[in-house]
């Protein structure tokens, strides 16, 4: 019983560590994939300077209420679209800015979609203040 509640412990204190030393752009892509409202405007500030360039679209938001709200979860990744997998997540840095690439496939009318999204950042604190973010579009993995 107390090896269970010690290997518990050390469970709960890896997922911990994990969650701080993950860069705001993984935890972005980690709640994008996720779909969770909550935790993406959590991490955008508010006013944040959010842009996004789509294969048909430039989007432009001012808080991380509208970009998660009217863009994100409403328009690139609605209702309808299910996010299966998180494929992938690179993280990187460019000078004083962040970024972060990151995969998603997307089930969609019941076809299987890979989504790609290149976003660069930067933070003030653990939250994004200004993010730009093109992605390539759903694109149709044979089947």
């Amino acid at each position: 019983m107390a090896d269970a509640v010690v290997a518990d412990a050390v469970v709960a204190d890896a997922v911990a560590a994990d969650a701080v030393a993950a860069t705001a752009g993984e935890r972005f892509a980690r709640a994008l994939a996720a779909k969770d409202s909550g935790a993406l405007c959590a991490l955008l500030t508010d006013p944040v300077d959010f842009q996004a360039l789509t294969p048909g679209r430039h989007w432009q938001a001012d808080t991380g209420r509208q970009a998660v709200e009217e863009i994100i979860l409403a328009c690139w990744f609605g209702p309808g679209d299910e996010i299966t997998e998180l494929c992938s997540v690179v993280n990187g840095r460019v000078l004083d800015r962040e970024h972060v690439a990151y995969r998603v496939r997307v089930r969609r009318a019941d076809q299987d979609y890979l989504v790609e999204q290149q976003a660069y950042y930067r933070t003030e604190g653990p939250r994004i203040t200004w993010m730009r973010v093109l992605c390539s579009g759903y694109q149709p993995i044979p089947g």
